[in-house]
């Protein structure tokens, strides 16, 4: 065997994506929020870009709906007479403002000429960093909401409020300090005092400060350590160490406000008795063995469980504001009762109208100015139109596959998510000519605002089957997995509670209706919606 180095030519095709291309397709797939957010971006950075005020040029492929304007070049075209007012005033305000010159671009031999151009984005009327002009973005900083402080920073502010022995204090705060975010200290006490940090012997002074110790916790005192956390933290339930000691700690603070709350103390004393000893049982649904152990009448159980449905099993969560983020829809389906058909347009009055800046856009043209001011600004105008036309293809392509899925998805409209029909994607690009992947680009995380909510885009493509109850005569409904999984949800809304179908028994239900699964598929539906067994469904 031989090794050797040599060289060779051969021919080859290979694909590969130009970055404009690249950047159509990250836009593609953008939501509208961050589509704010990427522009704004490229506002900032880019100074050959600027809003255009009032009403969209021509050139710029203007409004929201409008076709993409292609490769235009209308921004470069400028008369010859404007080209000459807008030099002399630029000449004029270097004369008045020598120091203008300096920026972060020039050179000892180009500064004059860049700094002009840079000085007069400031200076133009139109541009967005005239003097006077509010900034949005840091408006937008300064009226966003602080975040909140972690649960165990707010146990720990309470704590340090607690009138305990000075000798619990250093302790809780150390058991505080292993507290989950749903308030459960899931770490043996064994465990918490080993962990705790000390420091090998040292000056009394800084026995617990910082939660550092001269020695070990012993575990006696962090039990004690533990009740008291229990008793003066809220939301009651804090420091609990399993699911029973959670609710018992809550029913001990309903049971101290006493029928303040609207709950008796027989109700209570009943919903004590359950957790304590019967927890699994109602966890299985086996009321009546309840009710034989106990001797409570089924409505006094029902009762108590109606308390327990008040109380938390995670406490700790309570002190945490999680709020969903909002979701801006992409585009709007309405309705027009007149042509009795379903209108779709696109939710993007929100972004600006792009355009490049006019002056710029002679100035790369200029040939007097130094040709590396030139490469500069033909560079950023160039990545300007690439944006613009991207943003512009984007509103094209979206609003071309919204509404072909309008069109396709018109029993959904009209009668819900059990008309929801099979629609896949490559039909879909098929139908409008372009590929599978940019029909799955212009779908992802887009959301419509339709007269049924506001749902995903993607949510209306979907798999299938026919339905079997006119399959003999090849005259078979076509039916999505959603549509089905509605079906079965309806199924089941709609039992005997008191009798339950069991997953064969609503395999039968499903049949009446024409449509026809396995038992394990019905048991994969019912797990996705929710749906716990029948066992567990059952009242009595």
């Amino acid at each position: 065997m031989r090794f050797e180095t040599s060289q060779h030519m051969k021919m080859g095709q290979h694909m590969k994506l130009a970055p404009r291309m690249i950047q159509s397709m990250e836009i593609l797939q953008m939501p509208l929020a961050e589509l704010e957010e990427r522009i704004e971006r490229e506002l900032e950075s880019n100074a050959t870009l600027e809003v255009a005020e009032g009403e969209p040029e021509t050139i710029e492929g203007g409004g929201p709906n409008a076709e993409p304007a292609g490769d235009v070049d209308g921004p470069m075209r400028i008369d010859e007479k404007t080209s000459e007012v807008e030099f002399e005033r630029l000449d004029s305000f270097e004369e008045s403002n020598p120091d203008a010159a300096e920026n972060e671009f020039s050179s000892s031999d180009s500064s004059r000429d860049t700094g002009r151009f840079d000085q007069d984005l400031d200076a133009h009327p139109g541009s967005r960093r005239y003097e006077g002009e509010r900034d949005a973005k840091m408006d937008a900083m300064a009226a966003a909401p602080a975040r909140a402080a972690s649960v165990v920073q707010q146990l720990r502010d309470q704590w340090a409020l607690c009138d305990v022995e000075s000798s619990l204090k250093p302790l809780g705060e150390l058991i505080i300090s292993f507290l989950d975010d749903d308030g459960y200290l899931r770490t043996p006490l064994e465990t918490v005092a080993d962990r705790a940090p000390t420091t090998g012997g040292g000056e009394d002074s800084l026995a617990g400060v910082g939660r550092v110790f001269r020695e070990k916790p012993d575990v006696a005192q962090l039990e004690r350590a533990l009740k008291a956390v229990q008793l003066f933290l809220e939301p009651a339930g804090v420091g609990a160490r399993d699911a029973r000691e959670c609710l018992l700690l809550q029913l001990d603070a309903v049971e101290d406000e006493g029928e303040d709350l609207g709950w008796p103390a027989k109700t209570v004393a009943a919903a004590r008795t359950l957790i304590e000893h019967h927890l699994d049982d109602l966890l299985q649904n086996r009321l009546p063995k309840v009710a034989e152990k106990t001797g409570l009448s089924m409505d006094e159980i029902n009762e108590a469980m109606m308390l327990m449905r008040r109380l938390s099993l995670a406490p700790g969560r309570r002190l945490q504001s999680e709020s969903a983020a909002p979701i801006t829809p992409d585009a709007i389906v309405e309705y027009d009762a007149e042509a009795d058909r379903y209108v779709a347009y696109l939710n993007d009055n929100r972004l600006p109208n792009l355009r490049i800046n006019r002056e710029y856009a002679m100035m790369s043209k200029n040939k007097a100015m130094p040709t590396k001011d030139r490469d500069f600004l033909k560079t950023n105008i160039t990545n300007a139109q690439w944006l613009i036309d991207a943003v512009n293809q984007r509103r094209h392509t979206l609003l071309r596959v919204v509404r072909a899925v309008v069109e396709a998805q018109r029993d959904y409209f009209d009668y819900g998510p059990q008309a929801l029909k099979p629609l896949p994607m490559t039909g879909v690009a098929e139908q409008l000519g372009i590929h599978v992947a940019t029909v799955s680009r212009a779908v992802a995380d887009k959301h419509l605002a339709t007269p049924r909510g506001v749902v995903p885009l993607r949510k209306f493509f979907s798999g299938g089957l026919q339905t079997s109850g006119q399959a003999s005569d090849g005259g078979g409904e076509q039916m999505a997995w959603d549509a089905i999984k509605a079906a079965l949800q309806k199924v089941v809304d709609g039992e005997d509670k008191n009798k339950p179908y069991s997953d064969d028994a609503l395999v039968d239900e499903m049949k009446k209706q024409g449509i026809e699964i396995a038992r394990r598929t019905v048991a994969k539906y019912r797990d996705q919606l929710g749906i716990p067994t029948a066992r567990l469904r059952k009242k009595f």
